[in-house]
């Protein structure tokens, strides 16, 4: 904290120093807080200049604390996907994690979020026809396991040309609302088992990369993710912190107090 004047003023000097401070965006109001761990959603913020009517704003003062800031996920498979029977849906499975920052896969099939807000969710599947005739797949949302409302889309994979497969890339991106610590999963169905999820190999002549059988991304689109810490219960010198289930060290916020 800065130095204060003494209740009944101060010299010249101390007012001319604190007035130039003020001017200069030195207030009396920062101070600095790190969340609890264990999965706790609430800290105690303890500071003498709190009080029932203080705003109070928050911002990240270190790397763990900012890595919430900005969430996002790009994930791949490299593998085939199939479907054992056509009354039946599947989860699309993930298996390789491109970048991650505050989006994970969960059991190979959960994107999950650990904090909420709105967003977007994009995928690519490449699927692959094996059967002399045209057929359809559905894909579609579920989050924590309950399929999402208007979700769903459908596509028409191309029959076999001789011994060369049908292919198709189905491609969508799909905004949803979501909590800290839900999941949302991809999910598939189609009319004939021939049709998959394929993946190829790098190819030659010419020269090409792999191709996966999915891309997933998962980008927060709404406000920062400060927005998710945020005081509430304040009483004269002190208030609840409030944020999402925080089991990571140093999640250090700077605060500033107003009011």
């Amino acid at each position: 904290m800065f130095r204060r004047l003494p209740q009944q003023g101060g010299t010249p000097r101390d007012v001319a120093e604190i007035v130039n401070r003020t001017l200069d965006g030195k207030l009396n109001s920062v101070g600095t807080i790190t969340l609890a761990t264990g999965g706790s959603t609430t800290t105690t913020l303890y500071d003498p200049r709190i009080s029932e009517d203080s705003i109070i704003l928050f911002v990240a003062a270190s790397a763990a604390a900012n890595a919430d800031n900005v969430p996002y996920g790009a994930f791949q498979d490299d593998t085939d996907q199939s479907a054992a029977s056509t009354t039946a849906a599947y989860a699309i499975t993930l298996n390789t994690t491109d970048y991650s920052n505050g989006v994970s896969i969960v059991s190979n099939s959960r994107i999950t979020f650990a904090t909420g807000g709105i967003y977007n969710i994009q995928f690519s599947i490449q699927f692959a026809n094996d059967d002399s005739q045209i057929q359809d797949v559905d894909v579609w949302f579920r989050k924590n396991g309950t399929d999402i409302a208007g979700s769903n889309s459908k596509f028409s994979v191309p029959n076999k040309h001789g011994s060369i497969k049908g292919h198709l890339i189905a491609a969508l991106n799909f905004y949803t609302q979501v909590n800290a610590g839900d999941y949302v999963e991809i999910m598939w169905s189609t009319t004939n088992t021939a049709v998959i999820l394929e993946h190829l190999p790098t190819q030659t002549s010419p020269t090409r990369p792999s191709t996966p059988s999915v891309i997933v991304t998962a980008n927060k689109v709404d406000e920062s993710s400060t927005s998710d810490v945020y005081a509430s219960s304040q009483i004269q010198g002190q208030c609840t912190v409030n944020h999402f289930a925080n089991s990571t060290a140093d999640k250090t916020y700077r605060y500033v107090v107003l009011g």
